[in-house]
């Protein structure tokens, strides 16, 4: 059994797009993130929830103090 016990951070949840332009931001920085579409995987696998087109991302903890001003700058200079 895997000794990994990283958590991971929920840093952003929203529209697709917004998510993705993030996602790539993030990568440029060396942050690998998590994104989690779960109407998506609500479609796969037959759930009725409506997720409405919210994307989660998330990163591992001990990579929030470095991914969180990144995410604060990406959405001041999108205008969200």
């Amino acid at each position: 059994m895997s000794e990994n016990h990283e958590e991971t951070v929920r840093i952003y949840t929203g529209p697709i797009l917004v998510a993705e332009g993030l996602v790539g931001r993030l990568k440029e920085h060396g942050i690998v993130p998590i994104a989690r579409d779960d109407q998506q995987n609500g479609v796969m696998f037959g759930s009725g929830n409506n997720y409405s087109d919210q994307i989660r991302i998330f990163v591992r903890q001990d990579e929030l103090t470095k991914a969180q001003p990144i995410v604060d700058e990406f959405l001041v200079e999108i205008g969200e």
